[in-house]
């Protein structure tokens, strides 16, 4: 009996590593899971083709929780017609931000990363240039600030034009660029979401 007993523990200690395991995501099983788009859980959004889509894998299965809030968020409201101001999500786990500001001149703008937040950047109406480069790639021109949770850079990086609709996600170790004019300043309406990164 004690051997049984024995026997028992083992496969559920056993089952309960194997569930706490970080999921080893390739860039095959990872693309699959994000043109499934189930994760967007039916938010009218469309996310941007530079989506790292490893590393959301493996942000989203370690805070599904986190991202599906956001998500829900997204479906849930109308936020076109939503005041600017921040709107709680979760604690200071996921928080948003509503804006309608004019785009800026790119001399005015400046290359960020942040380590304790994952940016969700939805162009809502309005059009925006970002730009984006790998945060190794890039030269630190003012040191990570902890409080603010922003570095900013120097780069030469890839820029991409959004319209309304579309969502970029930029992870901690994506140096980003955005409220850049591209045709011109001009006001748009945007959501920032900011989820937390996983551990």
């Amino acid at each position: 009996m004690k051997a049984f007993v024995t026997i028992i523990a083992c496969c559920i200690t056993t089952m309960a590593v194997a569930q706490n395991k970080p999921e080893n995501w390739t860039k095959k099983k990872a693309e699959k899971w994000f043109k499934s788009k189930e994760w967007l859980g039916g938010a009218p959004f469309t996310p941007h083709s530079s989506v790292d889509v490893v590393e959301f894998a493996r942000q989203y299965h370690a805070n599904k929780k986190y991202w599906d809030e956001a998500f829900a968020f997204m479906k849930n409201n109308d936020i076109a017609n939503m005041a600017p101001g921040k709107y709680p999500i979760d604690s200071t786990f996921v928080y948003a931000s509503i804006t309608a500001d004019a785009t800026k001149d790119f001399e005015k703008t400046n290359w960020e990363s942040h380590r304790k937040y994952i940016d969700l950047q939805c162009v809502v109406t309005g059009e925006e240039k970002m730009g984006v480069v790998a945060v190794d790639k890039a030269t630190v021109t003012k040191p990570y600030d902890e409080k603010k949770d922003v570095a900013n850079y120097s780069a030469e990086g890839t820029f991409y034009v959004a319209s309304g609709g579309t969502f970029f996600l930029f992870f901690p170790n994506d140096a980003h660029r955005p409220n850049i004019a591209p045709n011109g300043s001009q006001v748009e309406k945007k959501l920032v979401i900011k989820i937390r990164v996983a551990e």
